[in-house]
């Protein structure tokens, strides 16, 4: 529903607003991984519309476009429980992980879309998604597949890499296991030498992993001379890809910031040195950022005070490409062109594609964004600010702010907006740079917001990702507040109107400045971590350790973990808090909101809380998109004294 303009000055989070949360999910279809086969370009989207699943497309080079997976088939992997690399396709092939069952499938492609139905290649497993598969890559010969496998059963989680007949006619192999966790095994042009990453407890993949190398027998039937190239503590490699030559590329940390290197007669060569970051963390699997032309030269994406730019490799060094992008990922190659999404502040995600026959062409979007309900004089666009932060203001954080934007309104003279501090999940993870309706629901509102990429989160080189080592739940919460103060002394946010939004470990963070703060008038926390001790004896084998570097070793430091968790200190939250939680979340699992909801309701403090079934970690339906907007509108407008405008949920917010 549209509200209608109004007349005269209208007080901020009063602004009547043509962006509905309905606006907000209404025909989304968010790209992911993008892939090239021979002239055919194929992507995935995520669907709220259709229960959150994953489609995968096909473009053919006359544009025309299919959707290839029947009505009720999801290309969604579990492993990791975060995913990503759920699908591959070969020229005459799909094969994609199942959500359904975790089993890949393999579904055949004819000229015009999909011929038949889905059929499994891998065994069913004892258990109910015991086996999980990703990242996978075909052999030359096109009979095998090399790919991640974790399974779960009796005893530990075990995370291998496995070949498998991609017609199902035997049992997968492994090929290498003994560690906690691997990903992206990659294959050599001529097929015999595999490539991929390991890690071991307590260290994720961006903090130290190690790039192995092995020689593959016939047949993918097994390794030989497995040798760790590079890697180790302290070093985080990820992303490795071979050139058309033969030569093994990668991203490493070594310097201080994620650059190329280069295998070369057994020794690592630096390809970039720069003081960017080309990688980024790997939360999930099939991450790509650089790519190779058919004339050898190297593409890539790197992040620059939290903004993406594309460049390109030349006999002086690295070129930045002019694109109306600041996201950019998904990069890959054909032959003399280059795919990748993209988004901008006045677009969300497309899938792009641009020639380079000699020097750069122009741009074509190959997969347009959906309509927008309004032009683009209603955008807020992010803009990067820099602010002291810490105790004595000793360090900088950093962030990207929206201004409020309607230009159908003007605010009474001599008021300030209230602010939304958004806090973003990981924690290792950053601010979006991209058009994001979520956020322009609210700017659009007379709400000003501000993402911060706090201590801790990637894009700004290893030393500040290490901030957040033994301090979650100090830095990140010191350079929110900072965020909020900064912005508040400037005159553009109203001091006693300053509230805070987070999901995930942006919950935990969200929780965290509450209770040791009054800065902030109202909060709003989806499956956030409230009592970190149960986090570390509950959650899955990927995040498992991951405390061990936020907080330190468990159970060993267990008083820190008592220290920093919220649910200790219910009796300095004082404002109110509205929580979201998914029921099937096996990341951060129910009880962690549900203890701090109990909590507050017993000590009369106004909460509400909404739990949702069917939804895991991270919201994916649309209808659970619409309702977490409206209702968390609707809540500040109850708690803070003023009225949103139109139709908004009724909220049950207990102790008001």
């Amino acid at each position: 529903m549209t509200d209608s303009p109004a007349a005269g000055p209208v007080p901020y989070g009063e602004w009547p607003s043509p962006i509905s949360a309905d606006d907000v999910v209404a025909a989304a279809a968010s790209p992911g991984d993008v892939r090239a086969v021979g002239d055919d370009v194929f992507w995935n989207e995520s669907r709220p519309a259709e229960g959150g699943r994953i489609q995968v497309v096909r473009q053919r080079a006359d544009g025309t476009t299919t959707d290839l997976l029947p009505e009720g088939w999801s290309a969604r992997t579990r492993v990791h429980e975060y995913g990503g690399g759920a699908w591959l396709a070969t020229a005459d092939w799909l094969y994609f992980s199942s959500w359904d069952d975790q089993r890949l499938h393999r579904l055949r492609l004819g000229p015009d879309g999909a011929v038949g139905d889905p059929e499994p290649i891998t065994p069913e497993p004892g258990e109910h998604h015991g086996l999980r598969y990703a990242d996978a890559e075909a052999t030359v010969d096109g009979r095998h597949l090399v790919c991640v496998r974790e399974r779960h059963g009796a005893g530990e989680v075990t995370n291998e890499i496995v070949s498998l007949a991609t017609d199902g006619s035997a049992e997968p192999v492994v090929l290498f296991t003994g560690t906690d966790f691997v990903a992206a095994p990659r294959l050599s042009p001529a097929g015999d030498t595999l490539a991929w990453i390991s890690w071991n407890h307590p260290d994720m993949p961006w903090d130290a992993t190690r790039l192995h190398v092995a020689s593959l027998a016939p047949e993918a039937s097994s390794l030989t001379d497995v040798t760790t190239v590079a890697g180790g503590p302290g070093e985080s490699v990820i992303q490795p890809l071979w050139s058309d030559d033969g030569v093994l590329h990668f991203v490493s940390d070594r310097t201080g910031w994620w650059n190329i290197h280069a295998l070369e007669n057994g020794d690592v060569v630096a390809v970039t040195d720069m003081a960017l970051d080309i990688g980024t963390p790997a939360w999930v699997f099939a991450m790509s950022r650089y790519a190779f032309l058919d004339d050898g030269r190297l593409v890539f994406a790197a992040t620059d005070a939290g903004l993406d730019r594309l460049f390109v490799g030349g006999p002086s060094g690295p070129t930045a490409l002019d694109l109306p992008y600041t996201e950019l990922s998904s990069v890959v190659a054909r032959g003399d062109r280059v795919l990748f999404v993209a988004a901008g502040f006045d677009s969300e995600a497309v899938v792009v594609t641009l020639p380079f026959a000699g020097t750069p062409g122009p741009h074509q979007v190959l997969r347009p964004a959906r309509p927008m309900p309004v032009g683009e004089e209603w955008f807020s666009k992010g803009e990067p600010v820099s602010f002291p932060s810490g105790p004595d203001g000793e360090r900088t954080a950093h962030a990207l702010y929206y201004a409020p934007t309607n230009p159908d309104v003007e605010a009474p003279e001599g008021t300030a907006p209230p602010l939304l501090v958004v806090i973003h999940g990981g924690p290792t993870a950053m601010a979006r740079a991209r058009l994001d309706l979520a956020k322009q629901f609210w700017t659009t509102r007379g709400f000003a917001v501000v993402d911060v990429n706090y201590g801790g989160s990637t894009g700004f080189g290893r030393p500040y990702r290490e901030l957040l080592q033994g301090a979650w739940g100090i830095v990140d919460v010191e350079d929110c507040v900072a965020a909020a103060e900064h912005l508040a002394s400037d005159g553009l946010a109203d001091p006693t109107r300053l509230c805070i939004r987070g999901g995930s470990a942006g919950g935990f963070t969200v929780l965290a400045a509450m209770v040791q703060t009054d800065t902030f008038a109202a909060g709003a926390s989806s499956y956030g971590v409230a009592d970190l001790t149960a986090l570390a004896e509950e959650t899955h084998k990927f995040e498992s350790r991951y405390l061990d570097g936020l907080i330190g070793p468990y159970p060993e430091t267990k008083a820190i973990y008592d220290e920093r968790s919220p649910i200790e200190h219910v009796d300095s939250l004082d404002h109110p808090l509205i929580v979201f939680q998914g029921l099937e979340d096996e990341i951060v699992p129910p009880n962690q909101s549900e203890m701090i909801v109990d909590a507050l309701r017993a000590k009369g403090v106004p909460v509400a809380y909404l739990a949702f079934e069917g939804e895991q970690h991270g919201f994916r339906r649309s209808e659970t998109v619409v309702r977490v907007l409206g209702s968390e509108l609707a809540f500040y407008g109850r708690v803070l004294g003023f009225r949103p405008a139109g139709d908004l949920p009724e909220v049950e917010i207990h102790g008001m």
